[in-house]
């Protein structure tokens, strides 16, 4: 009761309380990152982006795991900007040295002008 009170008194101040998440609630990630790879390989992803850069093909759950943030993050780049040219907007690749912050507000900038 002193619980159930409490979380009362949280959403009354505006404060968000975690949604109660499932045993299956772990592996969400691992399942949407399948469904992404689906998506790319349908798309043909390997030979239009992946060869162009000499890059390797995505594992099932490159995403999902934070093994190198660096090295996801330009493929998270170089995907995007793929995406962005194959959906008919002309979008400079990237380069792996680039800043960061000004190749994210290029993308969102882009995908905003859709």
């Amino acid at each position: 009761e002193e619980l159930a009170a409490g979380r009362r008194g949280e959403r009354e101040r505006g404060e968000e309380v975690p949604a109660e998440r499932g045993p299956g609630a772990a592996f969400h990630m691992f399942v949407l990152m399948e469904d992404l790879l689906d998506k790319l390989k349908l798309l043909s992803y390997e030979e239009e982006a992946l060869r162009r850069h000499n890059m390797r093909p995505l594992s099932r759950h490159y995403f999902a795991l934070p093994t190198n943030p660096g090295e996801q993050f330009f493929m998270f780049c170089t995907l995007a900007a793929w995406l962005i040219s194959k959906a008919g907007h002309p979008f400079e690749q990237p380069q792996e040295y680039d800043d960061p912050n000004a190749v994210i507000s290029n993308v969102l900038s882009e995908l905003r002008s859709f």
